[in-house]
């Protein structure tokens, strides 16, 4: 398995064998949504960085999942229709959204990895 990276946003990424890069949301939201009852998937198709692609709602609220780069969205977990509690069983396993090609495979490494992750995290739960 590669290295995660991470948004700000609390989306977690993996760069695949393949060159698709998979994405869920952090333990740390989906601790901070609680129960999961429902996952909105993404399009197949052509999302910019910052575009809302999914929508998760849990019995506090609803949380939009935002495409952490350019890229088009090549596969979706269809097990999330119809067992949505698979994102708070294993978000950052069978809990994964989707997989995406980023128009540029360089960007992901842009992203935050674990250490500054969980300083962000840190400051949010200090603040």
């Amino acid at each position: 398995m590669s290295e995660l990276r991470f948004t700000e946003d609390h989306e977690w990424l993996r760069v695949e064998a393949d060159g698709s890069v998979t994405v869920g949301i952090t333990a740390y939201a989906q601790n901070a949504l609680g129960d999961v009852v429902f996952v909105q998937l993404p399009e197949l198709q052509q999302y910019e960085k910052g575009s809302e692609a999914s929508t998760v709602e849990s019995v506090k609220a609803a949380s939009g999942v935002y495409m952490p780069l350019t890229g088009e969205v090549v596969q979706i977990n269809d097990q999330l229709e119809d067992s949505p509690e698979l994102v708070n069983e294993d978000p950052m396993g069978e809990g994964w959204f989707f997989r995406f090609i980023p128009a540029d495979a360089g960007a992901v490494a842009t992203l935050l990895d674990q250490d500054a992750y969980d300083r962000l995290i840190k400051a949010n739960d200090d603040a």
